[in-house]
Order: structure tokens, then sequence, then C-alpha cells
């Protein structure tokens, strides 16, 4: 064949198919182990232990033998916006040229999970089918993820994937003595993925709604990235931090359920009552606990914790629409704004501030949202103002109202509309969340000359989960939201059908 000349796919898959045999071969296996003993020489080895050391992230991991974490200690300077989807993967890739961490998923598909081990014919058969019948990244990590017989992803199907993560990922090391903190970082990561991809709200992520989303991207990352923290849009452990710890203060009587007692407390009261029985009355959860118990899970907090403290994303702004809908006919009406500013008002009063008339306060609103329909808001509508987040803390979050109304809602304008590399109101919220517990747990242990001090408001309530609660099963799959299609005019921004909305 003349040089330069790439290779007939079939040919191409025949050469592969005798390399892999070849590696398989017991001589080659042999000269591997010895390439690699003298590649682990005393000088080489001790070298790579201090690489590993070096590259530990900072942040303590949610167990009593963790080190503790020096007060402004930081795995990596925060300067702007973390992992985006604009930025690709470059380094090397592993097998069939798939990212890194695809390692699980293709090890699982061919077998290796049943028995152990895999040959190469039943690699390749695997991987020749898959090339067959999936012709992008999207579909082939699909393919590897689903149950037989379905094309779609549901919450269970990443839980090998994100173990074999954790298991192996260089800035989690510090969680593999923790094993009983495994499962809460998996569901949360879970849940921030379906969180950003799945659109539909139906709880099955399809192809068209991974290619659309940045996820594949941060997995190839996975790879070349050592800090963990610096993928905050799904990976970060800081932000699982931050996450669980608010969870774990609202969950007084650690049962990994809270109810509307619990959640009222969020933030010293700053959510109106009415807003948190919208939460609970399974507007936005996906479990029969709501319903049978009046309470809801660690996930579905998740959910609540991002949409509270980031009202700028396209599904925050759902989650609160959601939850402002009380008919469920897919507008706002003046009747269901009325119905949430009152209790604002109530508090208003009762703080020693004089409320606006709801006729003032709707008319601000309305000037704000500039809805298509007079007499409705719609979620297309709020999609396209850039300042929903003040829209929606009017009516139900009165420590940030206040606080917007302080500020010019020009100058609230200018900074939604500002362009550059600035931290989304969820990455800021979680590196100063995370600095305070950090400070808390430096300030908890006094001593400097080797004595153990005593433990830290933090490691307190996390060591309390080495109890036989702790060790009982946590990662628990909501059930998906209802089909019924009650926003038929609204039109999402993303293209594809797969983003129609599809609440309960």
């Amino acid at each position: 064949m003349p040089p330069g000349k790439a290779l007939q796919p079939v040919l191409k898959m025949k050469v592969d198919e005798l390399f892999l045999r070849w590696l398989s071969e017991a001589g080659t296996q042999a000269m591997l182990r010895d390439c690699l003993q003298r590649i682990r020489a005393p000088g080489r080895a001790d070298c790579g232990d201090g690489d590993a050391e070096r590259s530990r992230p900072t942040p303590a991991a949610p167990a009593p033998a963790a080190p503790t974490l020096p007060v402004g200690a930081a795995s990596s300077p925060r300067h702007g916006p973390q992992v985006r989807g604009t930025r690709r993967s470059a380094g090397p890739r592993g097998a069939c040229g798939c990212p890194l961490y695809w390692k699980g998923p293709l090890f699982c598909c061919a077998g290796g999970e049943r028995t152990g081990s895999v040959s190469v014919h039943k690699f390749v058969a695997m991987w020749r089918k898959i090339l067959q019948n999936c012709h992008d990244d999207a579909a082939r990590f699909v393919h590897l993820l689903m149950s037989p017989g379905c094309n779609y992803l549901v919450q269970e199907d990443f839980v090998p994937f994100l173990q074999d993560v954790v298991n192996t990922h260089p800035g989690l090391a510090f969680l593999k003595e923790a094993s009983e903190f495994h499962s809460r970082y998996i569901t949360t990561v879970i849940q921030r993925i379906f969180y950003a991809v799945n659109r539909s709200w139906s709880g099955r992520i399809t192809c068209a709604e991974l290619r659309r989303s940045t996820f594949l991207q941060n997995v190839a990352l996975l790879e070349e990235e050592a800090d963990i923290n610096q993928l905050t849009e799904f990976f970060s452990y800081e932000h699982f931090y931050v996450i669980y710890c608010k969870f774990w203060e609202l969950d007084t009587d650690h049962d990994l359920l809270i109810d509307p007692q619990d959640l009222a407390r969020h933030n010293d009261h700053a959510i109106s009552t009415r807003m948190v029985e919208r939460i609970f009355s399974g507007a936005v959860t996906r479990g029969r606990k709501v319903q049978k118990e009046g309470k809801i899970s660690y996930a579905d907090f998740v959910w609540f914790l991002i949409s509270e403290e980031d009202k700028k994303t396209p599904t925050s702004i759902e989650y609160w629409f959601r939850c402002m809908d009380l008919d469920g006919d897919g507008a706002l009406s003046m009747f269901e704004l009325q119905h949430f500013y009152e209790e604002q008002s109530r508090r208003l009063e009762g703080m020693g501030i004089e409320a606006l008339p709801f006729e003032d306060c709707l008319c601000q609103m309305l000037d704000l949202v500039q809805p298509e329909c007079a007499g409705r808001i719609t979620l297309r509508d709020l999609k396209r103002c850039k300042l929903a987040y003040v829209f929606f803390d009017t009516f139900f979050n009165i420590e940030k109202y206040l606080d917007h109304e302080q500020r010019e809602q020009v100058s609230l304008l200018r900074e939604a509309e500002a362009e550059g590399p600035e931290l989304s109101d969820w990455e800021r919220y979680a590196a100063e969340e995370y600095d305070i517990l950090v400070a808390e747990e430096a300030a908890g242990d006094p001593w400097e000359d080797g004595y153990e001090a005593e433990l830290s408001p933090v490691d307190q309530k996390l060591s309390a989960l080495r109890t036989p609660l702790a060790q009982r099963p946590f990662f628990q799959t909501p059930s998906v939201l209802g089909a019924t299609d009650l926003y038929e005019d609204e039109e999402e921004e993303e293209e594809g059908s797969d983003d129609d909305m599809q609440p309960s």
C-alpha cells in the first residue's frame, strides 16, 4: 500500500483485531511486565509518589480520617468560569479512540462485569457492533450505558460509570477510604447531569439531549484535569461538599429525608411558606415519598439548592415556573402572582418595611418581563427576560428581594448583560460557602503542636454519619415526572422536540 494512504475501515478493523490478539499473547504480556518493572525503579517510584501527592486536591473528605484542610487553602485559584463546553479535550484517547473514562462502560458492555475479564474476540465483536450502529460519540456512550432494550439513559445507568471515576480519578483519591460517601457523591453528580442534560424533564436522557450538552466534553476532560474541582459543571467535589453539608444541617433527625419545616429553615427562612408548600406538592419533585410521607430526598434537595442559588439557567427558570403555576395551565395569571405576593407583603410589614401595593408591584413586574400577551406570563416570556431571577425573588424570597431593591434595576440589567469570564451564580455561591465551611473547620482545630484537636462543627456533623444509618443504601432513583404536556405554547430556545416541557 502506498505510504500515507489511510486504511479502509474493514482493513483497519482487521489490523486492530490482530494487534489486540498479539497484545493478549503470553509472551507479549511477559515482555510488558518486564518493561514495567524496569520503569518502576526506586528513584522513579519516589518521584511518582511525590507527583501524586502534589496533585491531590486540598478539600477535606467528609471523613474523620481525612487531613484537616488548612485555613485559606484551595485546590486551585478561581479565575472565572471553570470548565465550559467550548473547551475540548486534546489529549491522548484510550481504547478504540475513546476518552480514558469510557473504560468502565467499555469493559462492562463487553461482558467484563459478569466474568471479571474480557477476551479479545468479545471486545472486538462488541466494538464492531457499536461502530456499525452508532455514528457519533453521543450514540456510542448511550449504547454503552443503557439497559437492554432501551435507547435512552436513566439514573441507575450512570452508577457503574461514576463509581469507576470515584475509584480511579486522582482528584478523588482521598475519598477511597470513606466508601460510605461514594454513593452521596455519585447521587449528587447524577442529579447534576440530569439537571443540565435532561432538558425534557422526562427522567430519560436521549442521544439528542446528550449531543446538545457539554457532558461528554467534561468526561473527556476528566483525563486531563487532575483537580476534580475544576470540573464545576458536574464533577466538582467542593460543590458536592457544600450541597451535602447544607442538606445535613436541615435534616435534623438524620433520616436522609427533610420535611417542609426542615426546608423552611434554609437560609434563615428566606423562602416563603407558600413556595415551600409548592415544592412539596409534587410540582418539581420526583418521588412517592412526597405524597406518602410529605418529605423529599437528598436527590430532590440537589435540584432545589442549585435552582435557588442560580435562577438564571433554563432549568432553574423552569423549576420555579412550575412551582408558581398553580393550575398547571402553562401561564402565570395575576391571581397566582397575588397568591405568592400576599405572604411577601405580610413578611415585609412584620419587619417594619412598607410593602408596595400589589397593583404597583404587578406594574413593575410586567415592565420587567414584558410578556407577549397581556395579563399572563409564560415560560417563554421569562426565558427571554434577562432579569427572571429578580421576578422570582420578588414573589417568594424575602432576603434576595430586599437585596435587589437596594440596587438599581439598571445596575442589575448591566450585570445580566455583562460578557466575559464571570462565574455563574451557582459557582460563586458554592465557592463562598465552601470557604466558610473550611474556615469553620480550621477554627475548630486550634492545636498546632501535634495534639489531636476537638472536632469542628463540620467534622461533628459528618463524623456522625458513620453510623448504621449512614451505611444503608443511599441512592434512590426518583420516579419520572408525569408526561402531561401543559406547556404546548412554550417553544424551547434549544432546537429539537426533546426540549418540550413535560411537567407533572
